[in-house]
């Protein structure tokens, strides 16, 4: 498939990445001048809410506002600073690449999408499905279909497209590092069915190939866990300085973003944990020929 426009990690940090660097310089701007959400949404004739979702980077930015909030903020007209962030601001309203398929993809998932396209370094922990950026089209497929089951067959297919576009930024010029910890029940849950989850699991062991990917399979054998309260989660880390590290937490309908520095430790700590209990990444491609010796058919 042809890598869509923006869809690696280019220098363009794509409009996502740039709309939650704007709202995280408004809220220290704002945290600094001691002002709570409320009264910096009088100012612009917002509510509290909104003042969150945009200091999230979860909505688009209007030019007037952003430059009422800078000026309530105590940045001048005269500052770089007030400069660069307007300047930004038109940046963060272009529509990535990932936006054809605005049809099929839910309004909590898109930014996801623009976030991982920013990425340098995209760590993911899995315990019931193989990652999004490592699954081949017959696997995604049927497990799109499994949490769509009345969905129409146009939809399914473009849902999978989208899928498999996220998967260009890996082989883009300048790929984001993927490390992946992989419960061992994922490499034998047949999803889609045997011969689905043997052609999967070769892709798999392919990828663990590439330089800048590194899969860890956590054995049954491992025992108990730190991680073992949730369920899977996602770390995303960007070249920015200026950017923190986010977390993603996929539920059913919805989902969870933190970037707070005391979430983003205990996931990132935990992250570590089951790093240290899985197999090493060397031992990951033995481990895949092993299961498939096992697979019926």
């Amino acid at each position: 498939m042809t890598a869509p426009a923006n869809a690696g990690g280019s220098s363009a940090a794509g409009p996502t990445v740039v709309r939650v660097l704007i709202g995280a310089q408004l809220r220290r701007l704002r945290e600094a001048k001691g002002l709570s959400r409320e009264e910096a949404g009088y100012v612009i004739r917002a509510s509290e809410s909104k003042i969150s979702r945009l200091e999230l980077g979860r909505v688009s930015f209007k030019e007037r506002d952003v430059a009422d909030l800078l000026t309530l903020y105590g940045v001048a007209a005269d500052d770089p600073e007030r400069h660069r962030l307007l300047a930004l601001v038109k940046d963060a309203n272009t529509p990535g690449w990932w936006h054809r398929y605005s049809d099929v993809t839910p309004s909590w998932f898109e930014p996801f999408v623009g976030l991982e396209v920013a990425a340098s370094l995209i760590r993911t922990y899995e315990v019931q499905l193989i990652p999004g950026l490592l699954q081949t089209r017959d696997y995604a497929s049927a497990v799109v279909r499994l949490g769509l089951e009345r969905a129409a067959p146009a939809e399914i297919e473009r849902r999978v497209d989208l899928r498999l576009a996220r998967q260009a930024i890996l082989t883009s010029p300048t790929p984001p590092q993927l490390w992946a910890v992989i419960d061992e029940a994922v490499l034998r849950r047949p999803v889609g069915g045997y011969p689905v989850l043997r052609e999967q699991l070769e892709a798999l062991r392919e990828a663990a190939s590439r330089p800048n990917i590194k899969i860890q399979i956590l054995a049954f054998d491992a025992g108990g866990h730190s991680a073992m309260g949730g369920g899977a989660y996602t770390i995303l880390r960007f070249p920015d300085d200026g950017l923190a590290d986010v977390i993603y937490v996929e539920l059913l309908t919805s989902a969870i973003y933190l970037d707070r520095r005391e979430d983003t430790d205990v996931y990132a700590q935990a992250m570590e944990r089951l790093c240290a209990l899985a197999h090493p990444p060397d031992a990951t491609p033995e481990i895949i020929e092993e299961i498939l010796k096992t697979l019926p058919g």
